[in-house]
């Protein structure tokens, strides 16, 4: 299936599938990536959940069956939100919300009821074959927040200082306070550069007034 480019364009840097899965929507309200079930399955298939063969599937089989798309949809975007409301409150040193904590549980319960163990290179691990369910796609991410949640370094959880997406801070020192250098760090640095030339200004004509007075 074709992949619309601004799924394409997105920037990958959360260090984890949660948290790239989180990352399809910018600020509050923000441009959000996830406009159909077909953006969610185009983003798994960024992402490498999903092979080309298995997307253009669940593509054709939403072109089937659109209600069971659509409740999918709100579906991931509903998963979505439970997400960001207990990473973003973890990421400001808060508890998150019971309520959340529990559809969490839920969405995880369902993922590990329809996964399967299987033997890879490092070991076993879950995978997802039903390549038939239109909410194949939700379940890895579930179990992938869960799996953050319960044994991740959480001390690593930043929120950037920039666009405010969230990612684990991978530095030696724990450093980092943008999601990538490259486009929030010169972003943020522009800013504080305009502010300061704006504040010299100001304070130049103030002393200016004062001469001249």
């Amino acid at each position: 299936m074709e992949t619309p480019e601004y799924i394409e364009e997105l920037r990958i840097v959360g260090g984890n599938l949660a948290l790239d899965f989180m990352n399809t929507i910018d600020g509050d309200p923000g441009f959000d990536t996830f406009r159909s079930y077909r953006d969610t399955v185009a983003w798994s298939a960024r992402v490498g959940l999903l092979s080309e063969g298995e997307a253009e599937l669940l593509a054709h089989k939403a072109n089937r069956k659109p209600a069971e798309a659509r409740a999918v949809y709100f579906q991931a975007l509903a998963l979505r939100d439970t997400l960001q409301r207990i990473f973003r409150a973890v990421a400001e040193g808060k508890d998150p919300p019971s309520q959340n904590l529990e559809a969490l549980r839920g969405y995880d319960c369902e993922a590990i009821s329809r996964a399967q163990l299987v033997r890879g290179e490092d070991g076993f691990g879950w995978e997802w074959k039903d390549e038939g369910d239109l909410s194949r796609p939700l379940w890895p991410v579930a179990h992938a927040a869960t799996g953050l949640l319960t044994s991740g370094d959480l001390d690593r959880l930043k929120l950037c200082a920039g666009c405010y997406w969230l990612f684990l801070d991978a530095s030696k020192n724990r450093s980092r306070r943008w999601c990538t250098m490259e486009v929030c760090g010169t972003h943020e640095k522009m800013r504080r550069y305009v502010e300061k030339r704006a504040a010299q200004r100001n304070a130049k004509q103030d002393q200016e007034g004062l001469n001249a007075s």
